[in-house]
């Protein structure tokens, strides 16, 4: 506790590093401010009420869950910064199918900003269409009460207003990875989760039997969270020598160094994939309230308590943990780069047979991980069928508590460079930095 303490205070001393701290919580509370202010022509009474009622098990709910609330309360941005996943997302699956876009991923800089530019004209075109669908949603749903103007007055202003609610949360995001501390749109992303936390906190303290049923829920909620960093930090170190070379009057190379290959390389995106198409059936339900038998399969698909949505869920996340490896993992790419550099892997020939290697080591390694991803995306299951309430729940796994701990850890690991670079003591004992755990 007393390195903790010693590292907060150095924290303070370092004045870029607490500007660059103050700079990111004040654009975090102005995006929260920015989720309480509802749309032009919407009566916030009016729609508390009509939402009251409503479940989560859905892609509705899941899309609240992202932006804070703000889609149940119909905020300036209550699409948030999902378009701008999206079109990021779209983008990374055109760079690994069309030519034009592997050739922008080669081009280094130029070729970012490129991307980037291409992003930010995608997002608000994904994000005109997703608002015209949210104001048509709301106007005919159960909250077309809340609606106090004439329906071209409200169309128009929910589709510029929301359009500019998501661009302005995609600009906070753009400064807080440039001027503040961590990368602003999973900051954003981890804001608006841990906004439900408080709430689903004091709902579970409230219907514990007593006291110590409640600290124990939380204690296993803390050793659930060490077991997801030991396994989000582990790793398959691969060791690459370097040839030596005369460069000008200088000797380089020679040197030994480790091509890292994570054990969890997709991160939170195969939940996020697969959760979003679990809500699916469910949300079409929606739309058809007279047919039976859409409504027993969405309800099938979105009632997380029963161990048959479990399996299911489990499977289709270790699908989308392979296929989304395969995606952002390229051993081709990887093994060309080492040849170029003069690296190698010894016992092995560069080029196809160096691709081979990486790419076998990385299927044995994706297999733990798309369990463990699997495993922690019906976690939540287990602890609703031990009694604990549904919303305390969602933080003992699946996207929730993925985001929240692998945000905190890139945060952490910025603000400890920031200190090892200002010969300071990081989190770590004796300065050492924060890295992945090796995994032979």
């Amino acid at each position: 506790m007393a390195g903790l303490a010693e590292s907060i205070r150095n924290i303070w001393t370092v004045e870029e590093l607490r500007r660059r701290i103050l700079y990111t919580l004040g654009l975090l509370v102005v995006y929260r401010i920015g989720a309480y202010v509802t749309l032009p022509g919407v009566d916030a009474e009016i729609l508390a009420q009509a939402t009251q009622q409503q479940s989560d098990n859905n892609l509705f709910g899941f899309l609240n869950m992202f932006v804070g609330g703000a889609f149940r309360q119909a905020g300036i941005f209550a699409l948030g910064i999902m378009p701008y996943i999206t079109a990021s997302i779209i983008i990374q699956l055109l760079g690994a199918v069309v030519p034009y876009f592997q050739k922008l991923q080669r081009e280094g800089e130029e070729g970012r900003r490129k991307i980037t530019q291409l992003t930010r004209y995608g997002t608000v075109g994904i994000t005109a269409l997703q608002s015209i669908g949210f104001a048509i949603n709301l106007r005919y749903g159960a909250t077309g009460d809340a609606i106090v103007i004439p329906y071209w007055s409200f169309m128009i202003s929910s589709v510029v207003v929301l359009t500019a609610g998501t661009v302005f949360v995609m600009w906070l995001g753009e400064q807080i990875s440039e001027n503040g501390i961590g990368n602003g749109i999973s900051l954003i992303i981890m804001i608006s989760i841990i906004a439900f936390l408080p709430q689903s906190l004091l709902q579970e303290f409230q219907l514990s039997a007593n006291l110590f049923t409640f600290m124990l829920e939380v204690g296993i909620l803390l050793v659930v969270i060490a077991f997801v960093i030991l396994v989000s930090q582990g790793m398959r170190r691969i060791p690459v020598q370097y040839a030596k070379r005369v460069v000008g009057r200088k000797v380089r190379g020679g040197t030994t160094q480790y091509l890292p290959l994570r054990v969890n390389a997709a991160g939170v995106m195969p939940i996020i994939f697969a959760q979003s198409i679990m809500f699916v059936p469910a949300t079409v339900a929606q739309f058809f309230p007279g047919s039976t038998f859409l409504q027993k399969y969405g309800s099938w698909f979105s009632n997380p308590t029963t161990w048959a949505y479990a399996v299911v869920f489990f499977f289709i996340c270790v699908f989308f943990t392979y296929f989304y490896t395969a995606i952002t993992v390229n051993p081709k790419e990887m093994a060309d780069t080492m040849k170029r550099q003069g690296g190698f892997i010894p016992g092995v020939r560069p080029g196809r047979q160096t691709s081979e290697f990486i790419d076998n080591i990385l299927t044995r390694i994706t297999l733990p991980g798309s369990i463990f991803l699997g495993f922690v995306a019906i976690l939540p299951t287990f602890a609703m069928q031990a009694g604990v309430s549904q919303g305390f729940a969602m933080f003992y796994g699946g996207t929730s508590l993925l985001i929240l701990v692998q945000v905190t850890l890139d945060t952490l690991q910025q603000i400890e460079s920031h200190l090892l670079m200002r010969h300071y003591d990081g989190f770590m004992k004796g300065g050492e930095q924060m890295k992945g755990r090796q995994m032979m």
